[in-house]
C-alpha cells in the first residue's frame, strides 16, 4: 500500500554528512517502494544560544500537512531540532539529540556552562527533547549508543535500526596495500590527530590516506609537517564515489576513532569493503561492530604507540589483515534497507 511520507530533517547549511546521507537514501528507498515522499528541510543554526531555541521553535511551529486535501500518512523526524515537529503520526529515527548539553557537556567538545544562563538553556532543550520524543508513535535509533543515551538522559526507550551505507552493493576488497586509509570531515571530534601521532611512531613505512575537509585540515597539515611524516600522508579532500571504493578496495586497514560517534557510516563501509578497522575503546556507535582481534583492534584512546603497532602488525602479516576484514564482512552483511523501511512504516 502506498503511503504519504514526509521526512523531516536539520540541515547546516553547505555541510554534508552521515544525516544527509541517511535522508537522502531513506527518501530514495521510499520512493523505490512506491511511496510518495517529500523531505522538509530548516536550517539549524547554533551560532548563538538564542538560535538554537530559534531553530528549536521553528520545527514547532511548522505544519507539514498540505494545505489542501489529505493529511501525511506517516511523519518520520530525524536528528535535532527536526523531532520537535507536530503530527499525530510522528516516528523518530533519532540520529542524535544537541550532545553538548547531554554527553559531551563539561568536555572539551562542549562550550555550554561557560555563559550566563547556559543552565537554564539546557534544562530547556532537556525539557523540549523530553515532550517532542515522547509524544512519537514510533521511536528508533541510529544505533544501540545513541538509543542508551535517550534512555540514560531522557528515561525514554527507542529500537535500535541501523541504517545502510550510501553505496549498497558497490563496496569491493582486493588485495591490503601500504596505506591505511581514513575519511570523515576534519574536525576535533574524529581525532585524525592520532591517526598522525601513530604513523610517527611505526617501525614499518605504511601511510596514510585521509579523506575529508573541515576546519582541522590546516592544522593536521601542520601537525603532519611538525612530527615528521607529511611525507607519508596524503591528503585528498573531498573525494567522489569511484575513488572512495577504490581507496577502500585497496587499503591495508581502515582507521576509524572519532570520540562517542553516534553511528558511524565508516565502519560499516570498511567491513562491506572487508578491511579490518582500528579503532579506540572510546569510540561509542563504532563498537557496536568492531570486535577487538576479531575483525579489527580496539587500542586505548590518546595512545599513538598502540595504535602504530596494530599498523605494524597488519603491515607484517597480511593474512591477518584479510582474515579480519572477512570478519568484518559477516558482521554487517544483515545490515539492509527492507529491514529498516519495515520497521519505520509499521505506525502506518
Amino acid at each position: 500500500m502506498s503511503a504519504r511520507i514526509v521526512l523531516c530533517a536539520a540541515q547546516v547549511p553547505f555541510t554534508r554528512g552521515g544525516a544527509e546521507v541517511l535522508i537522502d537514501s531513506l527518501a530514495a528507498e521510499l520512493a523505490r517502494r512506491g511511496h510518495e515522499v517529500e523531505v522538509v528541510r530548516l536550517p539549524f543554526r547554533w551560532t548563538t544560544r538564542a538560535a538554537i531555541l530559534e531553530s528549536a521553535l521553528a520545527w514547532r511551529l511548522v505544519d507539514v500537512d498540505p494545505s489542501v486535501g489529505e493529511r501525511a500518512d506517516l511523519v518520520i523526524a530525524t536528528r535535532f531540532p527536526s523531532y520537535l515537529v507536530r503530527h499525530p503520526r510522528k516516528v523518530v529515527w533519532l540520529v542524535h539529540q544537541f550532545r553538548q548539553v547531554y554527553e559531551l557537556e563539561g568536555t572539551r567538545y562542549s562550550d555550554f556552562g561557560a555563559l550566563p544562563g547556559d543552565e537554564r538553556t539546557a534544562a530547556m532543550i532537556r525539557a523540549m527533547d523530553g515532550r517532542a520524543l515522547g509524544e512519537a508513535v514510533g521511536r528508533f535509533a541510529i544505533s544501540r549508543n545513541v538509543a542508551e543515551r535517550l534512555r540514560r538522559f531522557n528515561g525514554l526507550e527507542a529500537e535500535p535500526l541501523y541504517p545502510p551505507p550510501r553505496l549498497g552493493d558497490a563496496y569491493r576488497s582486493g588485495e591490503p596495500g601500504d596505506f591505511v586509509f581514513a575519511i570523515g570531515r576534519l574536525d576535533a571530534m574524529k581525532r585524525f590527530d592520532l591517526l598522525l601521532r601513530a604513523l610517527a611512531e611505526t617501525r614499518s613505512p605504511v601511510r596514510a590516506v585521509l579523506a575529508g575537509t573541515g576546519p582541522e585540515e590546516e592544522s593536521l597539515r601542520a601537525l603532519a609537517a611538525r612530527i615528521g611524516v607529511a611525507s607519508r600522508v596524503d591528503f585528498v579532500g573531498w573525494i567522489d564515489d569511484a575513488r572512495l571504493l577504490d581507496f577502500y578496495a585497496r587499503a591495508l586497514a581502515v582507521f576509524y576513532a572519532p570520540f562517542e560517534e553516534d553511528y558511524g557510516y565508516v565502519t560499516v563501509e570498511a567491513f562491506r569493503s572487508a578491511r579490518p578497522v582500528v579503532t579506540t575503546s572510546d569510540a561509542g556507535g563504532v563498537l557496536e561492530f568492531v570486535v577487538d582481534a576479531e575483525n579489527g583492534f580496539i587500542c586505548a584512546p590518546g595512545a599513538p604507540r598502540e595504535v602504530a603497532a596494530c599498523f605494524d602488525r597488519l603491515w607484517d602479516d597480511r593474512a591477518l589483515a584479510r582474515r579480519l576484514g572477512r570478519a568484518g564482512s559477516e558482521r554487517v552483511a544483515g545490515i539492509g534497507w527492507d529491514a529498516v523501511v519495515e520497521r519505520l512504516l509499521s505506525r502506518l
